[in-house]
């Protein structure tokens, strides 16, 4: 591990005085009526969307409120790359006024039309567009993380590497999804893929899992944290022995269940599993087959 990689996730954590902090991502929590809930159960904060400068600001007050945490706010539309330039939500910049002081990542996932799924050749347009939106962000204090997301031009967290590097930007940086991961075939590589994003790694998202089940139905590859035959146990070890101490978030998209009884169940799981907690080994767990 390199040294230098130790010493800011130490600081990380001195600052925040709590390692991983676990939160709970907009599509698990699904509306702002739930922060009661999120708060009693122990989360530490939530993901968001984005929207309207007056929109965003109502929602870091509401999260503010309760005591939480705004993590993360999810770009939706998401970037376009096109042959000419990145095409980003018109609301983002004006949000980011609203966003000061608050911390939170901006989540960008980047679509394109013109440029296949995981191709560098997008790259030299992509990386001066990110490079001023960086700037832009970090008059803010913000950061940005490129999300990876099946099907989109940076569908896979080493694409998102790429990038990131190729940026150049400290506040500008990557997510690892796990689903997202699991769905483009690449369960196998996850710790090393890992190893490779931790320079640039801002925000983890995880949520239980079938193992072994590439490009298939979303039911199969997000479930609550304690469902599925991926082990999750396993997957946290990797990130503590990477010295990631940053925030890890609750992916709940397409889990049919009602988000409290969702999130009951994904925060006993995360005490269970998280080694920083005490969490025993996940393999040693039974996993439940069903969400």
């Amino acid at each position: 591990m390199n040294w230098k990689i130790l010493v800011i996730a130490l600081t990380i954590a001195v600052e925040s005085s709590q390692a991983n902090p676990f939160f709970a991502m907009d599509t698990a929590v699904r509306d702002l009526k739930e922060l009661d809930t999120v708060k009693s159960l122990g989360y530490d904060g939530i993901g968001w969307k984005t929207g309207s400068a007056e929109e965003v600001a109502a929602s870091v007050a509401q999260v503010r409120q309760h005591g939480l945490k705004l993590f993360a706010v999810y770009s939706d539309p998401y970037a376009v790359l096109t042959a000419t330039g990145l095409v980003l939500d018109p609301r983002l910049e004006p949000a980011m006024k609203s966003l000061e002081s608050t911390d939170a990542v901006i989540w960008l996932p980047i679509n394109s039309e013109v440029f296949k799924a995981s191709s560098p050749e997008g790259d030299a347009i992509a990386v001066p567009a990110l490079q001023r939106l960086a700037d832009t962000a970090a008059t803010h204090g913000l950061r940005v993380a490129i999300y990876p997301h099946k099907g989109c031009w940076t569908e896979r967290v080493q694409d998102a590497v790429r990038v990131a590097k190729a940026v150049n930007r400290r506040n500008l940086g990557v997510t690892f999804n796990l689903c997202h991961c699991l769905m483009v075939g690449d369960e196998e590589k996850i710790p090393e893929l890992l190893a490779e994003a931790r320079p640039y790694l801002f925000l983890v998202t995880i949520n239980g899992a079938d193992s072994g089940k590439p490009n298939s139905d979303w039911d199969q590859l997000i479930r609550p944290l304690d469902g599925g035959t991926y082990d999750i146990g396993r997957l946290l070890r990797t990130l503590e022995k990477l010295y990631y101490v940053g925030p890890i978030g609750l992916q709940g998209y397409g889990v049919k269940l009602p988000p409290k009884d969702n999130l009951t169940r994904s925060m006993s799981a995360w005490h269970r599993l998280n080694p920083s907690s005490g969490g025993s080994d996940g393999a040693k767990q039974p996993p439940r087959k069903n969400p």
